[in-house]
């Protein structure tokens, strides 16, 4: 079991990470491989972008869980990409950290509240500096589609553990499951029941992180508890 520490801030050293792939592979089978085969990497640390990688060397560039951060984070190197994934009023999966659009969009209100085409009016902000970005709310697919063969994506559910499976469907529909890190918060057996059952109905071919709830999770045991149940390659 690997320990991944996602940060929101992407070092400059990453300029130093190789980005080119063998030929005939692509960049995220890449990342794929070392995030398989961790053992076979001991001196390489792997790089997260936290919700998309908004902020750089300390200051926010991109509006966060934005396709224009996935491109920054990309060209400077960073493995993974991690973002959070909502549902719009009409069912659609979309990218949003807050249930309310009003830290991040030029719109007011709960995500849940909005269609999709409602959602498409609303505009990014980069936080801090309250410029408002020419980039709507994005679909997971959208954001799907902007990472395939280009970088691992991890997907935080912001949902019910049971949306775990609808999610993964949407990557398998992509070709690219193996390019899906899927995480849950989890702080007691029942949910690592239910996490199991959805990742079962979800099938095989896809990364799962578990996030062990440190507001409620007191007891190192659970720790181990997590890994017996789902052997996983990361935890946050």
């Amino acid at each position: 079991m690997r320990t991944l520490w996602l940060s929101l801030f992407l070092s400059a050293a990453l300029g130093a990470i190789p980005n080119q792939s063998l030929a005939g592979e692509t960049r995220a089978a890449q990342i794929l491989d070392r995030f398989e085969h961790a053992n076979q990497w001991r001196d390489h640390v792997m790089i997260a972008a936290h919700r998309a990688g908004s902020m750089q060397a300390g200051k926010t560039l991109y509006a966060e869980n934005s396709l224009a951060a996935v491109e920054g984070s990309i060209a400077i190197g960073a493995e993974i990409v991690e973002v959070d994934v909502r549902r719009a009023k009409d069912g659609e999966f979309v990218i949003m950290h807050d249930s309310w659009l009003d830290r991040t969009t030029t719109c007011k209100g709960e995500v849940v509240n909005y269609t999709l085409a409602e959602l498409k009016k609303c505009r990014l902000v980069i936080e801090g500096t309250g410029a408002v970005t020419n980039e709507t709310v994005s679909t997971l697919r959208e954001m799907l589609l902007t990472t395939r063969d280009r970088i691992l994506i991890n997907l935080d559910n912001k949902l019910e553990v049971t949306d775990l499976p609808g999610m993964v469907a949407e990557a398998r529909d992509l070709g690219m499951a193996d390019q899906v890190i899927v995480k849950e918060n989890l702080w007691n057996r029942q949910r690592i029941d239910a996490a199991s059952a959805a990742l079962a109905r979800a099938g095989g071919g896809f990364q799962f992180m578990p996030i062990l709830a440190d507001d409620a999770v007191h007891d190192a045991a659970f720790a181990d508890e997590v890994d017996k149940a789902f052997a996983p390659r990361a935890i946050e």
